[in-house]
């Protein structure tokens, strides 16, 4: 039986056809037929496991949430059009009218709107806690609390949370407990290891990492992901079969780019930490992060985005994006080729300062989704910028 995950990335595939390929076959497909009115019947009753139409399962899909499923040691997924739409439908699926969220505050802003704006539709209310303060937690559970949710490391702070707490609270109260691992991806962080009921990917990013496609995948428990499969089965929020035959492939050499980029990322942090422009830098797996001890405990390295602010604030911040000549603007991360963020002039624009501060986003502060690149040129580009 093959256990280690670097193997199983590349060696769980559906079974070989007639024809004995050696890489896995791409399904395009919207339906599949059957032998005769009685498995037709038989199919519909789920008396037999097997597809039947794409929006439900499909061979590529099932390949893919099979082979990041076994990385985090979870039962089973469910796999989504997009990181969003498995945020979305895992709350969708789970939650009813009456139901509270409690959520760490610093988290993805299409997530908050998420709180903020719809769920209260369905009188589905949010009470936050400051990641600094997880023993709030406590305080802001209600009667009617049914999810735990918070990001590790969070977006774009690079803040972590203790998720062996987090359990441990969750499980007292019985309720929820739901991470987004998209930071960490699979390869560096198990979340399920901490009694973490359910995790999130944005396959978008790293799982990807090439900036090609758009995915999404909610990890965990049977009897949960057999709740959010038949939402994501009924509501129309299938992942695109071309999409999850790449991110199959790409979980294949997952392991060895997320390797690349961590010890890229390592050295262009100490870089940025020496340079007089520079007021701080946050990084896991720096010594000078405030936690750093709690990221060795939970991650093995600590991924690929680091944070630092620029000295002189909002324009300085700007001009540095501009005076750019190799890194990317974008506002995507986990690609091949680094990608710089301003998020307070773009992503987190409509926050007030008091709120952007609160959850550590300052004027000056920019995200840097470390690429593949040679650390050299990278750190030449920064150099020239700054």
């Amino acid at each position: 039986m093959i256990k280690k995950l670097e193997t199983n990335a590349i060696r769980l595939q559906m079974e070989r056809s007639q024809y004995f390929e050696h890489s896995t076959p791409l399904h395009l497909t919207s339906s599949f037929v059957f032998e005769d009115a009685e498995d037709m019947r038989a199919s519909f009753a789920e008396e037999k496991k097997r597809n039947i139409y794409t929006r439900f399962t499909n061979p590529n899909t099932s390949e893919f949430i099979h082979k990041v499923a076994d990385m985090e040691r979870a039962e089973y997924g469910v796999s989504f059009a997009t990181g969003m739409g498995a945020i979305f439908g895992t709350f969708a699926a789970l939650l009813n009218a009456g139901d509270h969220v409690v959520s760490a505050r610093s988290i993805f802003g299409s997530t908050h709107t998420l709180f903020t704006e719809y769920l209260l539709k369905w009188n589905i209310e949010t009470s936050y806690f400051q990641i600094e303060e997880p023993e709030s937690i406590k305080s802001l559970i209600q009667p009617n609390t049914k999810i735990l949710y918070a990001q590790s490391p969070t977006n774009p702070g690079i803040d972590l949370l203790d998720l062996k707490l987090l359990g441990k609270i969750a499980k007292k109260h019985n309720l929820i407990l739901i991470i987004d691992n998209c930071f960490a991806t699979p390869y560096l962080q198990q979340p399920i290891k901490y009694c973490v009921d359910l995790e999130i990917h944005s396959a978008t990013k790293l799982i990807d990492g090439q900036g090609r496609v758009l995915g999404g995948v909610t990890l965990g428990n049977s009897e949960l992901i057999g709740k959010i499969y038949l939402f994501g089965r009924n509501s129309g929020s299938a992942l695109s079969l071309f999409n999850a035959w790449i991110l199959s492939k790409s979980i294949e050499t997952l392991t060895v780019r997320v390797d690349r980029h961590c010890q890229t990322v390592l050295a262009t942090a100490e870089f940025l930490e020496s340079h007089p422009k520079i007021n701080w830098v946050k990084y896991p797996f720096s010594k000078s992060h405030p936690q750093y001890k709690l990221a060795k405990k939970q991650m093995s390295q600590g991924g690929s985005i680091i944070t630092f602010e620029v000295k002189g604030g909002l324009e300085a911040g700007r001009d540095f994006l501009n005076d750019l000549v190799m890194l990317s603007l974008s506002s995507n991360l986990g690609d091949s080729g680094s990608i710089v963020t301003h998020p307070a002039s773009t992503t987190h624009r409509k926050l007030s300062e008091a709120d952007r501060l609160e959850v550590g986003i300052t004027d000056g502060m920019i995200r840097l989704s470390v690429g593949l690149e040679h650390k050299e040129d990278i750190q030449n580009d920064l150099k020239k910028a700054l």
